[in-house]
């Protein structure tokens, strides 16, 4: 199974991914820690994000395909995967179908973790990682979010099946959704 998770920053993306990884056996790829990974070991990928990351906005299409291409195709290759973190526009999602069609490892269900506005600056302040969550960056990010990733929903709603949760829940409860969820639609996947 190929799922994208698609949720704004502080929904809770990268615990849901891990969870749903282990449930279903297939590989969690985060592109937020992988371009980390990057940017701490100072690659070419890494220097060059970092400043858009610093920012709040989003890094180039091409740096992040590059850095997703040989993660996607080794763990579709070992049972399917959760992606979380790109794309994160409509343009990305259009370049990434055609990219993963032509490996055989396009996405084949997108799930939105639906979380209010409020709840999102809540969390994001709460875990104040460091710079890139001050009040004014988490404004940008969630803005950025709301304008260029949101419109995502439809391209997917159109193309693949796509699976709303709410992310507001508790931690367990959202697990839960999400696994029944992935159930029924893992086997329409294999009939």
């Amino acid at each position: 199974m190929r799922v994208l998770l698609i949720g704004a920053p502080g929904a809770g993306k990268g615990t849901q991914a891990v969870r749903i990884a282990e449930h279903f056996g297939i590989t969690h790829i985060s592109s937020g820690d992988l371009l980390r990974a990057h940017i701490v070991k100072g690659t070419s990928i890494g220097r060059s994000a970092h400043e858009y990351v610093q920012r709040g906005d989003l890094v180039p299409d091409a740096f992040v395909m590059d850095m997703l291409r040989k993660p996607v195709v080794a763990a579709n290759a070992s049972g399917g995967y959760v992606l979380d973190g790109f794309p994160r526009t409509v343009e990305q999602a259009q370049a990434a179908y055609l990219t993963a069609r032509d490996l055989g490892v396009a996405v084949q269900v997108a799930v939105h973790l639906d979380v209010a506005r409020g709840e999102l600056v809540r969390r994001l302040l709460a875990r104040g990682r460091g710079a890139d969550d001050t009040a004014e960056v988490i404004e940008h990010r969630l803005a950025v979010y709301e304008e260029r990733t949101l419109p995502m929903l439809d391209y997917y709603r159109e193309r693949e099946q796509l699976v709303i949760v709410n992310g507001e829940r508790e931690m367990d409860e959202v697990t839960w959704s999400l696994r029944v969820q992935l159930q029924r639609v893992s086997r329409t996947l294999s009939v």
